[in-house]
């Protein structure tokens, strides 16, 4: 414990799920958190718990510029200064190429890769100002390869892959590193629903690929953005950081 003593957070997505997690192992870390989301009663609750000395709940709508300008806001003046993003909010539609609207698939892409732009955009002047910091977005195993009725989750996660990079080599002049961790099966509501929505043999499949042969605890994914936060990882920028239980090592799922 302590990896984060001193570091303040912005964290989106942090009602429930990873999102959830990532609040609670920065706080147990050492960090002061301020974390959004559009669930504000599961929000309340987890900040509630936490206590207002490490942590601060907003509604935050990553489609929003207004709300980003607020949750960045919110932790100078809560907190002193913002030292790390967590661009962890987001949203899935399983449905195949023929099936899906266009409004569901632009609903997707803005939520996951306009948001986390958004987002970094929002922290670029705080952090510069707080003499740098680390970003961390949370991209997926699909933000390297693809899977059926998962069009536009996949574009979303391959367009975040790529603003990572941009942004390591625009913003490395400010001291502010940027990487992206990539999970494979997560055990969060999202991906149960997600399973769900597949036939069994798909899901049955999903599982054979994996070595490890499980899903990963939430917290597990939390202690690998964690140290992509804390100063450990000084000398990474522009990485992607892949936790999928060894998915991407064999042929597919």
């Amino acid at each position: 414990m302590g990896r984060l003593d001193g570091k303040v957070a912005l964290i989106t997505g942090g009602a429930r799920g990873m999102g959830k997690s990532h609040v609670r192992h920065f706080v147990a870390e050492g960090a002061q958190v301020v974390f959004g989301d559009v669930l504000d009663d599961r929000g309340s609750a987890v900040a509630a718990g936490l206590g207002p000395e490490s942590c601060r709940y907003l509604h935050h709508d990553v489609t929003s510029e207004e709300d980003w300008a607020a949750a960045a806001e919110l932790a100078v003046s809560a907190f002193g200064r913002l030292d790390v993003l967590v661009n962890n909010a987001g949203i899935l539609q399983f449905a195949t190429i023929a099936d899906m609207a266009l409004a569901d698939f632009r609903r997707v892409l803005e939520v996951n890769a306009v948001g986390c732009w958004l987002g970094m955009k929002a922290v670029i002047d705080p952090m510069t100002k707080a003499g740098g910091g680390s970003i961390v977005n949370i991209s997926s195993i699909e933000g390297f390869t693809g899977a059926e009725g998962l069009s536009a989750y996949s574009a979303s996660k391959f367009a975040i892959r790529g603003m990572t990079k941009v942004a390591a080599r625009e913003l490395a002049r400010f001291g502010i590193r940027v990487n992206s961790v990539h999970p494979g099966g997560v055990v969060t509501r999202m991906i149960v629903d997600s399973m769900g929505s597949r036939d069994a043999g798909q899901g049955e499949a999903f599982l054979r690929a994996m070595p490890l042969a499980r899903f990963a605890e939430p917290v597990e994914i939390s202690r690998l953005v964690a140290y992509l936060a804390s100063d450990e990882s000084s000398y990474s920028t522009g990485s992607e950081f892949v936790a999928d239980g060894g998915l991407l090592s064999g042929p597919g799922y």
